[in-house]
Formats: C-alpha cells, structure tokens, sequence
C-alpha cells in the first residue's frame, strides 16, 4: 500500500494469504487478500475459465451438484482460513450480497457464519468499530475505512458495557477508534456515489467532521491503462467524475476508477492511502477481465478485542 501522497512503488507482499496487511491504530487491522488465500466469494465457482465446462461436464456426469457444494466449501474453507490468519473468531466477519448499488447499511453484528445469507448493499459501516467487515472484489474499487470519533458524540461502550476512552483529546488513546467501514465501488457505484453515501453514514454514526478524521485505503483495482470502455461510457463517467478520463496503453477509451475513487474521498476530506497494484497486471490478485470466473479477494477491518486472537503481523507496505 502506498500513500497517493508518494511515488507508487512496488508492493511487497507479506507472508501468506495477505498482498497488503497493516495496524494503523491500536487493535486496529486492515488487510487485502491475495490469490494465496483462495476465492472468497460463493458466487463464483473458483475455477479458471478455461476449465469451467470441463468441471461442470464432470459434476453433471457424477449425477448432482457435488460440485458446486464442493465450491461452496472451498469458499467456506478459504474465508475460515482468513480468519485464522487474522485472529478472527472463525465465522464472524461480515459480508454483503453485492449488487453493484450506493446502498449502506449498518452491520448487523452477525458473521457469515451464523447469518449466510447476507444483506443486499455495497458498504457496510460499524458503528463501534468493532466488527470484522469484509468486502469482494476481482478489478472493482474495495475501499476500507477507519475514523477517529467526533467529540461530539460518546465513547463507544466496551465489551462489559462500561464506556472505553476514545477520540481526541484522550492521552495516549488510539485516535482510530471510531467507526469503521468497507465500500465496493465499480463504475456503477462509483458514479451512484457509494463513497459519498458511505462516509456521510460514518458521520452520522459517530466519526469526525474535520479533514483527516477519516481514513481510506483504496485497494487494489483494474487502473486506467487496463478499463477500456466505449467512448460514450467515458464522457458519461467524465462529466460526474473528471478524474476517471483515462486511456488504455493501447490507445482506446478508459476509466480510471482507483484515481476517481480517490478525488471523490479527498473532496469529502477524507485522507487517502492508494495501492499502486492493477488488478489486470499482477497475478497475485484476481481479476475478472483477466481470469473471468476464477475468484474474488477482499478489503477487510476489523478492531481486536482484547481476548481475540494472538497473531502477530507477518509483514506489510505502507
């Protein structure tokens, strides 16, 4: 991860299923997947294009669907793993029903594990901060986002319902205590506006006003060399966005959603640290124009509670 403040460099991957892995505040984690940490997504079978109608040739003739259970527990398999990897009591991360839409809803404090089918919505806000969300993408914009709390509002009460210090203004106290967040912004959502609809409910919800209280790391996503789109779908994003005019390496017209993301946050004050890793060109992440079918990764926050989890930090650029 970079700050877009800063060259983009290369990303250095840390060790195991994370391509991007950081604590920007106390028991505070936010992560990328790699492809190192299998599909996470159920509605997608995880397997290449290519061998796609070869495996369903093969589940048909076993006479049922075995395989896409198969899939599913994969998948299953896969988002336990991440969890484990995290400290993440296995089962409790929250996922959407992504429906490329500017709908936020709050979390509902129930993981995939006990609740699996999964509300329609493309950014899900914790109001304490304290929940694993998670959010899919393969060339979509993942967005993460953590916040100190308004002063204005009350301290979030702790896990034995005394309220905990948090905000500004409390010695030595993590100023990432605040609401957390995660949007999936593809074109559609982008334009909608899922990041401006997501960081006015982080507002309402408790998280700071001033510049800089909240933070976002856009992950990795397909860049403006690689999203060719008809001339028209350019103008169209342009004139909402002006930052998304791009054009591919190869000279046609193009979206630049990463750097869209980023001018929409910054003009909400929101402070903005950008991945330079393109989805299409680097193999450590999927990508559905590359590998259509093959997986999704995830953004991921969540806060840990003392008690949770023991896993130290294998390695991070940031």
């Amino acid at each position: 991860m970079t700050d877009h403040r800063r060259p983009a460099g290369a990303m250095t991957a840390p060790a195991g299923p994370f391509l991007f892995r950081d604590r920007p505040g106390r028991g505070l984690e936010v992560a990328f997947t790699s492809v190192d940490a299998g599909n996470l997504a159920f509605h997608v079978s995880g397997t290449p294009a290519a061998d796609i109608e070869d495996s369903q040739r093969d589940a048909s003739t076993a006479g049922g669907d075995g395989g896409a259970e198969d899939s599913r527990e994969r998948v299953r398999a896969s988002r336990r793993g991440v969890e484990v990897s995290l400290g993440v009591p296995p089962g409790r991360t929250e996922y959407l029903t992504q429906v490329h839409s500017a709908r936020v809803v709050s979390a509902a404090g129930r993981g995939w594990g006990e609740s699996p089918v999964a509300e329609e919505a493309d950014a899900l806000v914790s109001p304490t901060g304290r929940d694993p969300l998670a959010i899919m993408v393969a060339d979509c914009v993942p967005v993460v986002f953590a916040s100190r709390r308004s002063v204005e509002y009350p301290a979030a009460g702790g896990r034995d319902g005394r309220p905990d210090a948090s905000g500004r203004g409390a010695g030595g106290v993590d100023p990432l205590s605040g609401p957390t967040a995660v949007a999936h912004a593809g074109r559609r959502g982008l334009l909608d506006g899922i990041l401006q609809n997501t960081v006015e409910k982080m507002r309402r919800e408790g998280s700071g006003h001033e510049p800089g209280d909240i933070q976002a790391w856009i992950g990795p996503a397909i860049c403006g060399r690689c999203y060719e789109v008809p001339e028209q779908m350019r103008r169209d994003g342009t004139a909402q966005i002006p930052a998304t005019h791009s054009r591919t390496v190869w000279g046609t017209p193009a979206l630049d959603l990463p750097a869209g993301a980023q001018a929409v946050l910054e003009s909400l004050g929101v402070t903005v640290h950008r991945s330079p890793v393109c989805t299409r060109e680097d193999p450590r992440v999927f990508s559905h124009r590359r590998d259509p079918g093959r997986g999704r990764f995830i953004g991921f926050v969540w806060r840990r509670e003392e008690g949770w989890g023991t896993q130290q930090i294998e390695g991070s650029e940031g």
